[in-house]
């Protein structure tokens, strides 16, 4: 398996992915494939890989810039991140993870958050943080991860994509 940088022509098999990736989970409202086309069509995805095996895209995982209030610069929210049904519980999603932290740490950025399950993200540090808020996530599940510095404080904003259905 590889992971890369998505291209053009990875589009229509991210959507495949993330459509069936998230179909009939409780927790999804389906919309995970729009947001990601939103954050591109939007220039607000920082940063897109997919995982490739045999020259057939597997999985993708996103990042895209967040807000946080009163004032905090170089934060990242992860997701969505997906893996095509017949390939999940592999390692995929955790390659895909680890990588794209490696990324952001590498460019510098200050940390990232996200909404999820803690018992696989608390695998890669993520924890939850009591400092951050993200309205409308139950607590117990909006994790933070600095990558560097120190752990900031505030009401956390995604891109507007992730509000749109």
């Amino acid at each position: 398996m590889i992971i890369r940088p998505d291209t053009e022509g990875d589009d229509e098999a991210i959507r495949q992915i993330t459509e069936a990736a998230f179909a009939g989970q409780p927790y999804s409202s389906q919309t995970e494939a729009r947001i990601i086309d939103r954050l591109r069509s939007e220039d607000a995805l920082t940063l897109s890989l997919v995982a490739e095996e045999e020259g057939e895209i597997i999985g993708h995982i996103a990042f895209s810039p967040v807000t946080i209030a009163p004032f905090a610069v170089g934060w990242y929210g992860l997701g969505p991140v997906a893996v095509r049904p017949d390939r999940q519980g592999h390692g995929t999603g955790s390659a895909l993870v680890r990588r794209g932290l490696d990324m952001l740490r590498k460019a510098g950025a200050s940390g990232c958050v996200l909404a999820g399950d803690p018992a696989f993200y608390g695998r890669f540090g993520f924890r939850n943080e009591p400092a951050l808020v993200y309205e409308g996530c139950a607590p117990q599940f909006f994790m933070a991860l600095p990558l560097s510095g120190a752990l900031v404080s505030g009401t956390v904003t995604y891109h507007p994509a992730f509000g749109a259905e």
